[in-house]
């Protein structure tokens, strides 16, 4: 099964998906982090809940938002000491294919 989880939850449930994506919005606005830190910040997020496919979607996200290869890897690798090896090894591939990914 290749299809986007995301596509699902929003077929399958597409109101909840509806007010999920408004919470995402509306936390996109909050002041005080500029937009490439937080996708820093979620890469951070992704890799210590060991989701790949968040990692790359970050990652793509962040170089979006200006960052360089450099500070997306960064922020996979910090979580070696916070949730372990095994969380690092499994989403620095994926970090590398979202930041070489041309969007």
């Amino acid at each position: 099964m290749n299809e986007n989880p995301f596509e699902i939850f929003m077929k399958e449930f597409p109101e909840l998906a509806k007010s999920f994506s408004e919470l995402v919005e509306k936390q996109k606005a909050l002041k005080g982090i500029d937009n490439k830190t937080k996708q820093l910040l979620n890469l951070a997020i992704q890799t210590a809940n060991r989701n790949p496919k968040g990692v790359q979607l970050h990652a793509v996200m962040a170089k979006n938002e200006g960052a360089c290869r450099e500070e997306v890897l960064g922020a996979v690798v910090l979580n070696l000491h916070h949730s372990g090896f095994i969380s690092v090894m499994e989403c620095l591939p994926a970090a590398v294919t979202g930041f070489d990914t041309n969007e």
